[in-house]
């Protein structure tokens, strides 16, 4: 037990942590533009919903261009520490089990375990970026934004448990812990097309393709919750609906309000992003992790 437990705290988890953290920050960074027009969908009840560029075209006319990255900083940093935990307790998870047989079962499993960990862990980073990436929501068309409530993550952390009380910083939690399914789903498809195609050099547009197949599957199965974890994290804009609405009330309502169709408002916007996003993060993980544990063999054991 203690030699499958040092695999945890090994390095070469680490560098499946470090790589899963760089990739995913490379990844969101190349299409941020899109994640805020799907914020943007889900949270603005009087916005069109039009086509994705139709929506970016409209946030750069009546906000400007700067509003397409509006929060990217903290988002940024919490995606660093979500996928450092994410990865590293994954890959951690399957070098503790590498002696038994792997399979899509033992992926998902592992994978899900290490969702759970990093929602409990990172929820409060994703409610203070929510809220600052959101911070021009309820203006109507043609106002400039108001300034973000907060100065940045340090900043919404401290005043959020300050105004509102520590609780409030797990705001959305539950539809998260629902949401593991989404990345569990995604390692796992991800896993077992890796492992269908043993022996075969897939090459950075191979990942590409496999982390955007793996991730398109996740995402269409999993939206109308990632809907509700978006309005429960900042609040939504319903005049006739309690602000401290919960999960279920939030569906009801929806489903009453504008039907099936309401769950999957943003969803273009949303599978665009996440897919392109998921398939460039895969594609710089496995550049980075191939390269670190190249030269990490090369090296001469002393």
């Amino acid at each position: 037990m203690v030699a499958h437990s040092k695999e945890l705290f090994s390095y070469k988890t680490l560098v499946h942590a470090m790589a899963g953290s760089l990739g995913s920050m490379v990844g969101m960074s190349a299409f941020f533009p899109l994640d805020t027009v799907r914020s943007r969908l889900q949270l603005e009840e009087s916005r069109e919903a039009k086509n994705t560029f139709a929506v970016l075209q409209d946030l750069i006319r009546e906000e400007g261009f700067v509003t397409l990255y509006r929060g990217i900083v903290p988002v940024l940093q919490s995606l660093c520490a979500s996928n450092f935990v994410y990865f590293y307790t994954f890959h951690g998870l399957k070098a503790m089990h590498a002696q038994y047989t792997q399979s899509a079962g033992k992926d998902l499993m592992f994978a899900s375990i290490a969702g759970v960990i990093n929602v409990l862990t990172t929820t409060p980073l994703w409610v203070v970026n929510t809220r600052l990436k959101m911070s021009g929501v309820g203006h109507s068309p043609g106002h400039r934004s108001r300034p973000p409530r907060y100065s940045g993550l340090v900043d919404g952390l401290k005043r959020i448990s300050r105004d509102e009380g520590v609780g409030a910083l797990w705001n959305g939690t539950l539809p998260s812990l629902l949401l593991v399914v989404n990345p569990a789903l995604q390692m796992a498809v991800y896993e077992g097309i890796k492992r269908r195609m043993a022996g075969t050099d897939l090459g950075t547009a191979g990942y590409f393709l496999v982390g955007a197949i793996a991730k398109a599957v996740a995402t269409t199965l999993t939206y109308p919750l990632q809907l509700l974890q978006t309005k429960l994290r900042h609040g939504h804009n319903y005049r006739d609906l309690p602000p401290d609405a919960g999960m279920v009330e939030l569906i009801v309502y929806i489903l009453k309000k504008f039907g099936v169709a309401g769950l999957y408002k943003g969803m273009e916007a949303k599978v665009l992003q996440t897919v392109l996003t998921a398939a460039l993060m895969f594609a710089v993980y496995e550049k980075i992790a191939h390269f670190v544990f190249k030269v990490m063999l090369s090296q001469p054991r002393v």
